[in-house]
């Protein structure tokens, strides 16, 4: 069923407002970005039909057997530890989200909004509409501000990124993506109000809300991991930020510094490197390549640097498997990515969990696109725990006073967000 919507931003509220009743929920919105890959300008997946929820193990074939049963719509997410199936590795740092490794979900109804249009797919698609034109519109609660904890001290962290490049001089590895989290306990909040006032501050191409079981994930992330289109796969890593400036001649400023930099575009080219190598296993023959290098994006905080990295995919190879022969992406890794993976796994005081995995969803024309989860809040409504990770590349030229800076620029919308320091 198609609708013409004519109050679009409107009915965007009411609908994401009336999803939230729902007990699932995958709410992915574009905000506008011209993104040539993109199949809608927001996707709202309620409700669940059959969900599939596995820890690393066997997770992947869980999934692929899922897929096969449902082969429509579906939304879900991959979190990062699910390193520990695909290679010789394990995650033992706290965790205090307690999240599963991979969760889908085939949903009851879903909106598709293309321009002016909303497209509804559901057994009562009359109704749906119905419900979100009746919906009144939520006022926001005012909430207390919510203060996050860092798991290192500023000097701590300075510390530890030196012993990181230690590594490097002595060519265990190359670059490696550092990650530290931010975290509150006993905290009581309104996900839906919080997401609402993070995606107005920031937002972003893969802003995502995500509601499972009392879980959630809030997400303003500007990346994408993988996408299909047709025989086409697309990886966009993200390596590269400056912070944007108020004047105009500075902010052109901070761009060209960026892309000029030279630590910026060392860590960049590796990781489109990385991502190269990834690719091949999926890809047919001579067809990966490098459609964008160097691209400079600008968002509403950071300029951010963009590569595109593009192949054909191999005829008869399961969507499944192409995804785990790219994951976890090299931009949160780094490289070579297994030595990298043992190494933070040492030096971070805290599990990943879906933050650096995906989110994303399957289409029923056998395409699909994940974004990478990073500048998002994961929030464990029965326990009253909040997080937030923030991360950056460590190379050979990184001073790690710059990184931790960096850190605090990427939590910055975060912490506006929450009202705390």
């Amino acid at each position: 069923m198609i609708v013409q919507v004519n109050d679009l931003p409107g009915f965007r509220i009411k609908a994401l407002q009336w999803a939230a009743t729902f007990d699932t929920l995958c709410y992915l919105d574009s905000n506008g970005f011209n993104d040539p890959y993109s199949k809608f300008d927001t996707l709202i997946a309620v409700g669940s039909r059959t969900s599939l929820n596995a820890n690393a193990g066997n997770a992947f074939d869980k999934l692929d057997e899922f897929r096969k049963s449902n082969p429509g719509w579906m939304t879900g997410f991959l979190g990062y530890d699910l390193k520990n199936e695909i290679e010789a590795l394990t995650s033992t740092n706290p965790d205090g989200l307690e999240f599963p490794d991979l969760y889908f979900f085939v949903p009851q109804h879903l909106i598709l909004i293309r321009g002016e249009e909303a497209e509804i797919i559901s057994d009562n698609p009359e109704l749906v509409v119905r419900s979100i034109i009746e919906q009144g519109l939520i006022e926001p609660v005012q909430q207390a501000n919510i203060n996050l904890s860092p798991r290192f001290s500023r000097q701590e962290y300075i510390d530890t990124v030196n012993k990181i490049k230690e590594h490097i001089t002595q060519g265990d590895i190359y670059v490696t993506n550092f990650c530290q989290e931010f975290f509150a306990e006993d905290v009581l909040l309104d996900p839906l109000e919080i997401f609402t006032r993070l995606n107005e501050v920031s937002p972003n191409p893969f802003s995502t809300f995500f509601k499972w079981n009392g879980n959630y994930i809030l997400g303003a992330s500007p990346e994408r991991f993988l996408a299909k289109r047709g025989s086409k796969l697309i990886s966009q890593p993200i390596k590269g930020t400056a912070k944007r400036m108020d004047d105009i001649e500075a902010d052109e400023q901070a761009k060209q510094s960026l892309r000029s930099h030279p630590k910026e575009l060392q860590e960049n080219v590796m990781v489109v490197d990385l991502v190269r190598n990834d690719l091949t296993r999926s890809a047919k023959p001579g067809t990966v390549k490098t459609e964008e290098l160097f691209g400079i994006y600008s968002f509403k905080q950071v300029h951010q640097m963009i590569s595109t990295v593009v192949c054909e995919i191999k005829d008869s190879l399961l969507n499944v498997q192409a995804i785990k022969n790219t994951f976890p992406m090299g931009s949160m890794t780094g490289a070579p990515k297994v030595s990298c993976m043992q190494l933070m796994e040492r030096y971070e005081r805290s599990k990943r969990g879906v933050y650096s995995g995906a989110i994303g969803y399957f289409s029923p024309d056998d395409d699909f696109d994940f974004n990478v989860v990073i500048r998002s809040l994961l929030y464990n409504s029965s326990n009253k725990y909040l997080s937030f990770h923030a991360g950056g590349a460590i190379t050979y030229h990184a001073i790690a006073e710059n990184e931790y800076e960096e850190c605090l620029l990427k939590a910055q919308a975060v912490m506006e967000v929450l009202g705390g320091e």
